[in-house]
Parts: C-alpha cells; structure tokens; sequence
C-alpha cells in the first residue's frame, strides 16, 4: 500500500473513532438499565404532580423500548398513543409530546445508522492497517490518535456539561428539533417523566463514558506500539 493511501485509511480512523464511541456509549444509555439506575437512587427528585418513581419507571421503559423499536417512527408511536395515566383512561401523552417523541427516534434511528456505518469504516480500516506488517505502525498510531482525538472532543464537552449544562441542554435541542417543538410545561407527562436531572445525568454518563473510551483505545494501541517494538 502506497503511503498517500495509507494515510487516507489512517485518517477515517482517526475521524471515524468519535462518532463510533460516542454512539456505543448512547446505545448502551438507551436501553432499560438506566431509567431503573435512574428512579432508583435516594436523591432521584421525585414528581411533584404524584407519580411514584415505579409508576414513572414503568412508563419509561415504554419510551425506551420505542425508541429502541425496528419499525418507523410513525408506526412505533402508537406504543405511546396507548399509554395512559396511572389509574385514569386519560392519554399520558398530548399530541405535542408525541410529535417530540416522533422527531426523538427520527433521530435516534439515524443516529443508529452512523454507529454502524462509523464502526464499519473504524473496524475494516484497522484490518488494513493491521493486515500488513508495513502498515502495521500505521494502524497502532490510528488508534492512538483516534483514542485521543476522541477524549480531546469529550474532554470538552465534559467541561460544557458540567459548567454549563442548562446551555448544553438547549443547543442541543436547538440543533436538532425545530424550535418551540421541545419545551413543555411541567406538568407535562415527559417532564415528569425524564425531569432535568434524568438527562444531566444522561449527559455525564455519555460524556464521561465516551472520554474513558477514548483514552482505552489510545492506550491499546500505545500498548500495542510499544509491544511490537
């Protein structure tokens, strides 16, 4: 392999490894660990319009398994059309929830698709890379630099979370939903549900979890490095 090629698969390492341990970090956060981590823990707030945390949690799990579900977001939705409030035949959710909730796995099922598509171009490039004993350098320094590119971004983010998290939270939504799609009042099922501290939570196990990730997979291939030394 010529070095300008080399150099090409080295890069799509390097810029791939993000966006593949971040989203390997949100799709373990999505998933029905943590709602029951979450509503578990002593200083959990609890809702102050009278859902008690297994009725909160029960419901959750609903939103998790439909953002986690195969089919379209208009089809999916109706797992949350169903739900009702707890000893009521009232909808948990009003139209404008339900519409969030749309744009929610709208996303998330992109996102799925960049996880698969990042851990496709990070795992074949390192095959490359590793395949050959002349590129086998090469192919330690992608994940060294891949690693620590990785922890470098999250170090940062990690500083925005927890210094500023209430900025974080709406640039977030700002740049994915539409605006005025996302706010909701508090008496309002998702507020309830998921209130500001599920998601500040949310937003330090992701951000944390992807810089340990990062620095691993920078330590692995310096270890690797080192060894083939």
């Amino acid at each position: 392999m010529n070095r300008g090629l080399t150099n090409i698969v080295f890069a799509l390492v390097v810029l791939a490894m993000p966006f593949f341990l971040v989203l390997t970090v949100t799709q373990v956060l999505i998933s029905d660990w943590y709602p029951r981590y979450e509503y578990a823990k002593p200083g959990f707030p609890p809702d102050p319009y009278g859902f008690t945390q297994s009725e909160r949690l029960d419901l959750s799990l609903v939103s998790i398994h439909f953002l986690r579900s195969p089919e379209s977001p208009e089809v999916a939705i109706e797992m949350l059309e169903a739900q009702r409030l707890p000893g009521s035949d009232q909808p948990l959710f009003d139209p404008y929830e339900l519409s969030h909730m749309t744009d929610v796995k709208r996303l998330t099922d992109l996102l799925w698709k960049v996880h698969i598509v990042a851990g496709l171009v990070v795992v074949a490039s390192l095959v490359v890379l590793l395949a050959r004993r002349e590129t086998r350098t090469a192919g330690y320094d992608a994940l060294i630099y891949g690693g620590g590119f990785t922890a470098v971004l999250l170090l940062g983010l990690v500083l925005f979370v927890l210094l500023s998290w209430r900025e974080f939270f709406i640039t977030f939504h700002d740049v994915f939903f539409p605006p005025g799609t996302w706010t909701f009042d508090w008496s309002n099922s998702l507020i309830r549900l998921f209130p500001d501290q599920f998601w500040f939570d949310a937003g330090t196990i992701l951000t944390v979890g992807s810089l340990i990730l990062g620095l691993l997979v920078a330590l692995v291939g310096w270890i690797l490095k080192r060894r083939a030394r």
